[in-house]
């Protein structure tokens, strides 16, 4: 186990670093971060590598990631667009933060606090996947993907369906 591996998990009342994989077997309530980059009505999503332990080959929003422990959500946010995706140069706007629990397959449920983040770009924006995680991305209209996600939700992730769902206001505003 690395540092890499340790994010902010409640354990009883403590918040205390564990390892990421134990946090979702046990489904503790952790930390977490979920960008999405718009242009305009836009919105980029990112299909989830094969590799992934959990939701492997779904679509979900730009980024969604854990802080490392001790690494604050907004330093997070810009660091992982740039791991996952190769993008930078971005200036994610906090949005606020909302907290969800899904079961994700194998066993494993996310219990998260999330903060979110939106930063606008160019649909011409650079992209460059890190293969270990993300296997394609797209552009796609907001209400277009709310409708794909409707219709087919078994193409998404848990989490991103509750955002769409339940948190829309808050993370797109009343305009998109």
């Amino acid at each position: 186990m690395t540092d890499r591996d340790l994010i902010p998990a409640w354990v009883g009342e403590k918040l205390m670093p564990v390892d990421k994989l134990e946090v979702h077997q046990r489904g503790l309530r952790h930390k977490a971060v979920s960008v999405f980059v718009m242009s305009g009505n836009n919105v980029l999503i990112q299909q989830r590598a094969l590799s992934k332990y959990h939701t492997p080959g779904l679509w979900a929003n730009t980024c969604c990631t854990h802080p490392l422990w001790n690494e604050d959500s907004d330093v997070c946010a810009v660091r992982r667009i740039d791991e996952e995706l190769g993008i930078t140069g971005l200036n994610p706007v906090h949005k606020g933060r909302v907290e969800y629990r899904a079961e994700v397959g194998e066993g494993m449920t996310e219990h998260e606090v999330v903060d979110i983040y939106v930063a606008d770009a160019d649909e011409t924006l650079s992209v460059t996947c890190n293969p270990d995680e993300v296997a394609a991305v797209r552009w796609v209209d907001l209400q277009d993907l709310e409708k794909e996600a409707e219709e087919h939700p078994d193409r998404f992730t848990p989490w991103l369906k509750i955002y769409l769902e339940n948190h829309r206001t808050t993370i797109f505003g009343e305009t998109h």
